[in-house]
């Protein structure tokens, strides 16, 4: 019997993995979608998403992207940065390969150029050009932050042609004022905060229904402690209720409680 079994679940209900079906409609997050689909659907050209680390910015992201992929109207890419030593042309390269570009040529400028006479055909087309851009932070040079801003010049009767949204941690507002004139360009900001002690509630709640868990499986007392330590970061609660679980199964205990959360953040060294 494993852990599904255990606790009657069709699915394990804390993975950090981005997964729509858990996608939780808490107050902070339904403002930061509702915020970006304005500046999406008004063509206003650059949006930012900022916040700590495991506040939901990826989750978010891929919400987004599943969200305009379903919709005809919307021509979605996402870019993901792993790394800080990518180049402007790897960027402007990666830009036109979402975007569809054929035939890709030797030099940036024509990549560029490229890029420009695709966005006017998707225009043409109807299409709402949006790029994604997850981990933004990690673009750290002042020559990618003015491709950016080339990019977003290419408005005709002054229409964007599409919307950049870029999520990353909070440095990612000092990559920008690398170039000034990008920076001004900030039509919609949302800083992403930790959920409340509520939205916690709620959260973990949600996951477990998605799951298959009908009755409660965390008392009030465990998750009180899980909100503390988590301080409502989605991804660090996703941590301390998976090893919880993982607690209770090994030690047979139908219920979460106080004990057993103490028990695991000992393990990773959080209790007090």
């Amino acid at each position: 019997m494993d852990i599904k079994e255990y606790y009657r679940l069709k699915l394990l209900p804390f993975s950090n993995s981005p997964d729509e079906q858990f996608y939780y409609r808490s107050p902070e997050h339904e403002k930061a979608f509702f915020k970006i689909m304005h500046a999406i659907d008004n063509k206003l050209g650059l949006a930012i998403v900022v916040g700590d680390i495991g506040t939901g910015k990826t989750t978010i992201s891929r919400k987004l992207l599943n969200y305009l992929s379903s919709n005809e109207n919307y021509e979605p890419a996402l870019l993901i940065i792993i790394h800080s030593e990518i180049s402007s042309e790897w960027l402007v390269k990666k830009i036109a390969l979402q975007l569809g570009l054929e035939k890709m040529p030797d030099n940036k400028v024509d990549i560029i150029n490229g890029i420009s006479r695709r966005l006017m055909e998707l225009n043409e087309e109807g299409k709402n050009v949006v790029i994604l851009i997850d981990e933004a932070n990690m673009l750290k040079s002042k020559e990618i932050m003015e491709e950016l801003r080339g990019i977003l010049n290419i408005e005709p009767e002054n229409t964007h042609l599409l919307t950049f949204v870029l999520f990353g941690l909070k440095e990612l507002e000092n990559s920008l004022k690398l170039d000034m004139p990008l920076y001004e360009r900030i039509a919609v900001k949302c800083t992403l905060n930790p959920m409340d002690f509520k939205s916690t509630m709620g959260y973990i709640k949600y996951r477990l229904k998605v799951a298959g868990k009908e009755t409660p499986l965390f008392d009030e007392k465990a998750v009180e402690l899980i909100y503390k330590y988590s301080k409502g970061k989605p991804r660090l609660i996703n941590i301390l209720c998976d090893n919880a679980m993982l607690e209770g199964f090994l030690t047979k205990k139908e219920i979460i409680d106080e004990k057993i959360v103490k028990q695991v953040l000992e393990d990773f060294g959080m209790g007090s």
